[in-house]
């Protein structure tokens, strides 16, 4: 998300110094992420120190809270956790939005460069962890389930009308909306040919953007907003896929992941069912925002940047889920 939320920023950082018993020194927005309803600021504290905050309007899944820290005890260093507030709890209520505080880490994410091949061995040995990592009976209980009945297709289907009679995106829709709904079919198709087959705890949106580190140096693993207990593959379809991040895997990288991850067959039938279902899924929200009164011009921009992206790859004759 690229526009500043409608907060009052000296509040915001008087609120996060009472909440976290921190002295804010500064309070610097950060225009990085995609989703349309939550935000991130850089916090400096008068000691030196950094944190970033992530803001939402409404509330953080309760998984979204208690996974990272439980991730974090079980010895899986990477996961990048809430700071814990006095009284132990992890987020923290401001007015209509909600704040989740975590460290502050150097470096960036990997979307745009890359990982090394040192990276890719790692990013490779923590999803080998994370998928054989067996979730408390407490944090079981907030985790969803995959259950394969993606509301996507039916989002994309009532937003096309709209679409189509927009002025924004009235073109687009001429051009785009016939391959999308093809898409849209696919993916429920591929729902219905799915083996169910053992869940695991997935991140859900372990991409490069979603890696941070500093050059060659150690992952930092951020955005736990939507884990979800799921076949491996819905992790896996982020590595496999060649529409996350500017260097993708290829032969090489693929032996040095696999060489973290350990055996691995993925199953074919998920991968692509679950690169359509995102797909979808980001085309869905992409539309909603873009027709969203409340989105600023520069939002609209970006989303629509976003959404021509994934709709030129989708409508190539090439193109497979």
């Amino acid at each position: 998300m690229i526009g500043k939320p409608d907060l009052d920023e000296r509040k915001l950082a008087a609120e996060v110094a009472d909440a976290w018993s921190v002295d804010v020194a500064d309070l610097a927005f950060m225009p990085v992420g995609l989703d349309g309803h939550a935000w991130a600021y850089r916090v400096a504290t008068s000691d030196g120190g950094r944190c970033f905050l992530k803001v939402r309007r409404g509330d953080f899944t309760p998984a979204a809270v208690a996974l990272p820290g439980f991730l974090r005890a079980q010895g899986l260093r990477q996961v990048v956790a809430p700071l814990a507030l006095p009284d132990g709890s992890a987020g923290h209520r401001f007015g209509d939005h909600r704040l989740l505080l975590y460290p502050f880490h150097d470096g960036g994410s990997l979307w745009g460069r890359g990982l090394t091949d040192r990276q890719w061995i790692e990013y490779g040995e923590f999803l080998g962890r994370l998928h054989r990592v067996t979730p408390s009976a407490q944090v079981a209980a907030v985790l969803p389930a995959e259950t394969y009945r993606s509301s996507a297709g039916e989002r994309l289907r009532a937003l096309g009308g709209q679409a189509a009679g927009s002025e924004v995106l009235g073109a687009f829709w001429n051009r785009y909306g016939a391959p999308l709904h093809r898409l849209a079919d696919t993916v429920d198709e591929l729902a219905c040919r799915v083996a169910r087959t053992q869940h695991v705890i997935c991140h859900a949106d372990i991409h490069p953007g979603n890696l941070i580190a500093d050059g060659d140096g150690p992952l930092h693993v951020v955005d736990w907003d939507a884990p979800i207990l799921a076949p491996r593959e819905r992790d896996l379809m982020f590595v496999y896929s060649a529409d996350f991040g500017d260097h993708p895997i290829n032969a090489h990288r693929g032996e040095l992941f696999r060489a973290g991850y350990g055996p691995l067959e993925p199953d074919p039938v998920l991968l692509s069912y679950y690169r359509g279902e995102r797909h979808l899924d980001d085309v869905a929200a992409f539309l909603a925002g873009i027709l969203s009164p409340e989105a600023s011009a520069e939002s609209r921009a970006n989303d629509l940047h976003w959404l021509t992206r994934i709709a030129e790859a989708v409508a190539d004759p090439g193109y497979a889920p």
